[in-house]
This record gives C-alpha cells, structure tokens and sequence, in this order.
C-alpha cells in the first residue's frame, strides 16, 4: 500500500519544522513508516544546492533564473531517488517545503507568473503529488522576528532568501493564501501565530479528517506486513 505523502508550506519562520517533526511523532506511534525531508535538499545532490542557494555558496550571485532551476533540480533529485521510492516501499513522506514554494517564491514575488512555474514544477514533481498539504501561516514582520530569534547572530546569520525585503516575505505570505484559496481539496490553512501545542492540536485536527481513514488502513497494512 502507498504511503502518504504530506507537505508543509509557509513563509519565513512559520513553524514548519516544528510541526512537521510533532506530526512524525504521532504517526510514527499509529504505526506508520515515516520519512521526514526537505527541500531544497534531502539527497547529497540537493543539499549542495541548498549551500549555493541559500548561503551564496557558489561565489557570485545568482540570477533569479538560475534560482528558481535550482530549486527544480533539487527537486527532481529529490522525488526519484527519496520521495517516489518511499512512498512505494510503504512508508510515509514529510517534506518541509515542496513545488508550492516556488510557485510563492519564485512564481509570485520573483515574478515569473504561476503558470510557468507549476509548469516547471510538474516536470520536476512528476507523479509525487502531496495528499495534503498544510499551509503554516504567520504575517511575515512576525515569522521575521521569529527568524532573527533563533538565529545566534540576529540579522547578521539570516540567509539569502531572508535577508529579501519585507515587501517580498509579504507577497510570499499573501502567495500561499491565495494557492491555498485555489486548491481547497489538497491545502490547508493554519494560523501559527498562537502557542505551539495548540498549533499542534489543529495540525493534528487537519490530517485526522482529510487522511484518518487512510492513516488506519496504511497502519493494519503495514501491521500485517509484519
């Protein structure tokens, strides 16, 4: 039986991380294989690419057409050698950013146009489209704070796409509602401006009534499995 494949989207400093981590946890103790990734990363290739997107890695600044190629291949990478064989083998995939990222990023604040990019996007994805996804949202002067206090120097260790302008972080916030309006059978929205656990508890909320039941079957299959 296929495992399911659930995404978390959301501008900077939305929680992403920390709840697809507390999602891991509870499936892991339904009796699901889970699989936690990223992107851009999750395989060698990919987390080189991350280094030269993020940390400027490559010597010279990047063009935004080669930013948002770079993104594409990572996450080709990606999805045939991780996600794609995960997914058959049973077990589950949570990945921290996915195609939606760069329809936001790239598409609407860098201004390429959604249309050319979900083009791009269904090349790279292929068959791994997400059962669900769960837009993380946090306005963007928030999700920035946010950044700047987990980060051990402030402002100084922010990375190339955090140091974008306000203005940016705000079309990309604004980007995420209005896919999600666009796709209400696949996208959720979640306020994450609020305590940790009670994030958690609508998180949790969400996958049990959009996948509980395939949560149960994916579970005994893979009880008999063993």
């Amino acid at each position: 039986m296929r495992g399911l494949f659930i995404t978390f989207e959301g501008p900077e400093g939305s929680g992403k991380t920390t709840q697809a981590e507390l999602v891991r946890e509870k499936l892991e103790a339904l009796g699901l294989r889970i699989l936690r990734t990223r992107e851009p990363g999750g395989t060698p290739t990919g987390e080189l690419i991350r280094k030269i997107l993020q940390h400027d890695a490559g010597g010279d600044e990047l063009v935004p057409e080669c930013e948002l190629l770079l993104f594409e291949a990572s996450r080709a990478q990606l999805v045939r050698n991780v996600i794609i064989p995960a997914l058959q083998s049973g077990t589950s995939v949570l990945c921290d950013r996915f195609a939606d990222s760069t329809t936001v990023y790239q598409g609407i604040a860098r201004g390429f146009g959604i249309k050319l990019v979900q083009s791009i996007n269904n090349f790279a994805i292929g068959e791994a489209v997400p059962d669900l996804t769960i837009m993380m949202d946090v306005a963007a002067g928030r999700g920035l704070e946010r950044v700047s206090e987990r980060s051990p120097h402030g402002k100084q260790s922010y990375d190339r796409i955090e140091r974008e302008a306000l203005s940016f972080h705000e079309q990309v916030r604004q980007g995420y509602l209005e896919l999600a309006a666009a796709e209400p059978q696949r996208c959720v929205v979640v306020n994450t401006d609020r305590d940790r656990d009670v994030v958690a508890k609508d998180v949790w909320n969400v996958i049990e009534s959009r996948l509980g039941e395939q949560i149960r079957k994916l579970a005994a299959a893979l009880r008999e499995q063993n």
